[in-house]
């Protein structure tokens, strides 16, 4: 019988997006194969601490609070997890083969954990540090989406200090440029956390507050009257992508109540869409994959103006809900690959990856005379 591949499961972390991360990290866990993986859970608690689950100690909540506390080793040579205390530790056996980070918003989807994979000499899904800053950082995107020749979204990117400071010239300066309606965002976070969308002048000062408490950078976008697209991909160097589909929300947009804490919103899967218009919907969905050097997943949110009928890329996830009623895995199990094989080929991709990677020259070495 073949070795298991020992998959570290990595969740929970210190950003908005902490309850998110548990739900999905929960669904991957139940779906990975135990005759195919041996499963190491890894909870970051809301204080940045890392501990490690066992076969005895599997629930997440639990993980959290009761798991043995280790460091992540960043010695490409050595184990990848360090306990504190041996005395304590739950793991017979350190060594991690790849790691599926399962966590949203910051200090996860950013680059940050996938900077410390890197130093470790870890495999690991998904996107790298490139990719996963880039896709965080919603100016950023934007800029890249331009740059590629996606049509993108009208906005102004607003600092922190420049609200606290001048919020008169900054409200003149959304209206002069944007009008209204429009959406204010924090710049790097996801799961809708912090977004309002503001009809009136008078409701832009709340909407700039809440969101100046998730990032120093805000973004402030032109509101459209669309209909919301999702598509996801799925590969490194020759990425698929998936049918598409549409989100019909309970509330007015795709906010973080209508997509976790109340009933009603509706998935359409595949999305009502001509031939023409899923071609499109694909082709710029795997663009904007490689606009940002994505690898293993992503799903890419679009915007379809009602009027005009023209797509607009909205935004890019590159470690999209991981529920089994979340929007990526659904789009490819309507696309023919159910969940468990998508968990799969998402560790076959970030072993692939990491083998294609393989070793590097860091040092100058002049040529031989």
């Amino acid at each position: 019988m073949s070795k298991k591949i020992r998959v570290g499961v990595l969740f929970g972390g210190r950003s908005g997006e902490h309850e998110v991360s548990l739900i999905s990290a929960a669904s991957v866990l139940k779906a990975l194969d135990p005759e195919k993986y041996a499963v190491v859970p890894i909870g970051i608690t809301r204080q940045g601490q890392w501990r490690v689950g066992s076969e005895a100690l599997k629930l997440l909540p639990e993980v959290l609070e009761r798991g043995a506390p280790v460091i992540p080793s960043v010695d490409p040579r050595g184990p990848k997890l360090v306990p504190v205390d041996r005395a304590l530790t739950h793991a017979a056996d350190p060594r991690l083969d790849v790691i599926f980070p399962v966590l949203h918003g910051t200090f996860g989807e950013d680059g940050t954990v996938q900077g410390l994979l890197e130093l470790a000499n870890v495999p690991y899904v998904g996107a790298g540090v490139l990719a996963s800053a880039a896709g965080m950082d919603k100016d950023v995107t934007k800029r890249l989406f331009r740059e590629a020749g996606l049509r993108v979204v009208e906005w102004v990117c607003i600092l922190r200090s420049e609200w606290e400071n001048s919020p008169a010239k900054v409200k003149r300066r959304v209206e002069s440029k944007l009008g209204y309606p429009v959406f204010v965002k924090p710049a790097n976070l996801g799961s809708s956390v912090g977004i309002s969308k503001v009809a009136r002048a008078k409701d832009l000062a709340r909407a700039m507050d809440l969101a100046a408490q998730y990032d120093h950078k805000i973004i402030v976008e032109r509101g459209l009257e669309a209909r919301e697209i999702e598509c996801s991909v799925l590969g490194n160097e020759q990425p698929q992508a998936s049918v598409p589909g549409e989100v019909i929300p309970v509330n007015e947009f795709y906010d973080y109540e209508a997509k976790y804490l109340k009933e009603g919103s509706e998935l359409i899967i595949p999305a009502r869409l001509s031939k023409r218009q899923t071609g499109e919907v694909q082709d710029l969905a795997l663009r904007a994959f490689r606009a940002i050097d994505g690898a293993g997943m992503a799903r890419v949110d679009f915007l379809l103006e009602r009027k005009s009928r023209r797509i607009f890329v909205n935004e890019i996830n590159t470690i999209p809900g991981f529920t089994s009623i979340s929007m990526y895995p659904k789009l490819w199990e309507a696309s023919g690959l159910a969940y468990p094989e998508l968990l799969d080929r998402l560790i076959e991709l970030a072993l692939e990856r990491h083998r294609e990677q393989g070793p590097k020259t860091y040092a100058y070495r002049s040529s031989p005379a």
